[in-house]
């Protein structure tokens, strides 16, 4: 298993999505097409593509000008009926590739929320791997952006912050707003990295809100993270 991993940004970490990869002993390339770093020609090298994210939107082509063709990238990679994963930016970057609109700055939503799992949802290998069963799952969120869904998706995941959390076309084409990667560890790291713009996102999240929430639905974001990071790898 060969997998191509795209970066937006400086410090990507892989989290509960490079995990799963590590125990399927995947091999994974890494392009950092933030940095430059050139997208490969096609998908025939590799068996499945993940797209992090980044604070970049969707549509900024021009500061980010490999953006169309890291779209062109994952539908290519899904019309071969290899698997694909894009991770919030990844997800809005995946939706623009089959058609549907971005919504720039229409819904920001910050730290770990409620996801729930819609009727096709609960059918679907991923969002059932989270726990829905008992009502839903917590995910870490980070985003501003939100988009419609593309034709012929498949609906999987909503809250109210933003309706399209998590959405599937065909076998394995996978978009997900939330952060499910980032496991706790993630979060402390960003905690670190960006303290005033996790601040201006929700105050008092670095001296309470994290401190209170963290044991209890980090850690449990954390489980169902891994749980869906394990059902995508398995479709690759």
């Amino acid at each position: 298993m060969r997998v191509l991993i795209v970066e937006n940004t400086r410090n990507t970490d892989h989290g509960q999505v490079g995990r799963a990869l590590a125990e399927a002993e995947a091999n994974v390339d890494v392009v950092k097409a933030f940095a430059g770093e050139a997208l490969p020609a096609d998908h025939r090298d590799h068996d499945a593509i993940v797209v992090f994210g980044g604070e970049q939107n969707a549509r900024d082509d021009v500061k980010h000008p490999y953006l169309p063709r890291l779209a062109d990238l994952m539908r290519g990679f899904g019309e071969a009926d290899k698997a694909v994963l894009g991770i919030c930016l990844g997800s809005q970057v995946l939706a623009r590739a089959y058609g549907g609109e971005n919504m720039i700055g229409a819904a920001p939503e910050f730290g770990w929320q409620a996801i729930a799992a819609t009727e096709e949802g609960r059918r679907d290998p991923l969002i059932l791997a989270a726990g829905t069963a008992e009502g839903g799952f917590h995910s870490f969120q980070w985003h501003d952006d939100t988009f419609s869904l593309p034709p012929g998706a498949a609906h999987l995941a909503e809250n109210g912050a933003a309706r399209h959390q998590a959405f599937r076309i065909g076998r394995a084409v996978y978009g997900t707003q939330f952060h499910f990667e980032a496991h706790r560890g993630v979060v402390e790291q960003w905690n670190s990295l960006f303290p005033e713009i996790a601040e201006a996102k929700r105050p008092g999240w670095i001296g309470e809100h994290h401190p209170r929430e963290a044991p209890t639905l980090g850690e449990r974001a954390d489980a169902a993270g891994l749980a869906i990071a394990r059902a995508w790898v398995a479709l690759v």
